[in-house]
């Protein structure tokens, strides 16, 4: 049976992480993930979890160290934010074509300068193209139930990839709110036993890692990345199947809200869903036919299914809580953009930035 409990969101990532008992952890904390290395690091101090954590100098050596205990053969997780993660990007598509199921939860936050510690995707947006699976999770809840899912999607058959769960700093990870806790027994069951691929430990199936790969063989391992990640599409859907059919939810690609008989719609990601949802409540009382879109995978993206769910809307808005500096659009409204592009009734769009510096909506 599921418990209900108050939690912070970095509670909730933390628990989760608990209920895995990865083999490894390597972190450096920096807000606002603080607290999922601090909760976390009391439940190995206490013996809760059997996890080797490795404290490190900086982010960088966070994820080496994680990607070199991945190579050995462990189950490996971590957490960082904003400029953590952008210290980490050498070494994220490292990660991805070493083909290495990490699971890492970015607490969302902006990149300097100036100095910002609250949310915007700045952080995770920036590395969409390292080759990771990307989850957003709208509030705690789901945050939990992401990094769940995240460990049994990336070591799935064909995909053996890492995965980015992303929760918005502060308004998710730091604000309370109730939940429900899964089972100990039922997460390690569901989550099933890690059995690597292939293991720098294994002398018996000898392995190298990092050699020099040049133009004749890197773009056949690049290809190889490339339908790892298609490969996920179905592992990501198979693996919400099982968890929905579990634990009684319903999660998917993406979540739309009154949708059907719809003329306009917002899409957005992360914890502004359920503020566009009061929103659209708000529009429908006024006799407008608004409905909204939620993302709750962005790598792989899901063209097909946001297709199918706006072909039939005359506009639709997009909210971004990151830019593409110098492009036409910023990294949400890029995409869903190109996804719509080659319907015959030709939406319209508007992006909308949630920054408090955008004085009013671009078009």
């Amino acid at each position: 049976m599921a418990k209900r409990v108050s939690m912070t969101g970095n509670e909730a990532v933390a628990e989760a992480m608990k209920q895995i008992n990865p083999d490894v952890v390597a972190a450096y904390p920096i807000t606002p993930s603080t607290e999922v290395m601090q909760i976390f690091s009391q439940f190995v101090a206490d013996g809760i979890v059997k996890t080797e954590l490795i404290t490190v100098e900086s982010e960088h050596s966070a994820m080496s160290a994680c990607i070199g205990a991945a190579c050995a053969g462990g189950r490996v997780m971590t957490a960082t934010s904003a400029c953590g993660l952008a210290l980490m990007w050498e070494m994220l598509p490292i990660a991805a074509a070493y083909r290495l199921p990490i699971v890492m939860t970015v607490v969302n936050r902006a990149l300097s300068a100036p100095i910002n510690i609250h949310c915007d995707h700045s952080d995770s947006m920036g590395c969409r193209d390292s080759g990771w699976i990307q989850l957003y999770s709208e509030n705690a809840q789901e945050a939990y139930h992401n990094v769940i899912q995240a460990a049994a999607i990336g070591k799935r058959e064909g995909v053996w990839l890492p995965v980015m769960v992303c929760v918005d700093g502060f308004i998710i990870s730091h604000s309370i709110e109730s939940m429900e806790l899964l089972e100990d027994s039922n997460v390690k069951e569901f989550i099933g036993e890690y059995k690597p691929k292939r293991s720098l430990l294994n002398i018996g199936q000898p392995i190298t890692y990092g050699p020099l790969d040049l133009q004749d063989y890197y773009i056949e391992h690049r290809r190889q990345l490339v339908e790892a990640l298609r490969n996920s599409e179905k592992a990501i859907k198979d693996v919400a199947g099982e968890f929905n059919k579990k634990f009684g939810t319903s999660y998917g690609f993406i979540n739309g809200y009154r949708l059907e008989d719809a003329e306009i719609a917002i899409v957005s990601i992360n914890s502004s869903a359920g503020t566009v949802r009061y929103v659209v409540d708000k529009l429908r009382e006024k006799g407008i036919k608004a409905g909204s879109l939620k993302l709750r995978v962005f790598r792989p993206f899901p063209q097909d299914e946001i297709r199918n769910a706006l072909k039939h809307l005359k506009a639709v808005a997009v909210l971004e809580r990151a830019d593409s500096y110098g492009a036409s659009g910023g990294p949400v409204f890029s995409e869903i953009r190109s996804s719509l592009y080659d319907l015959r009734e030709k939406t319209q769009y508007c992006k909308l930035y949630l920054w408090p510096w955008r004085k009013r909506p671009r078009s």
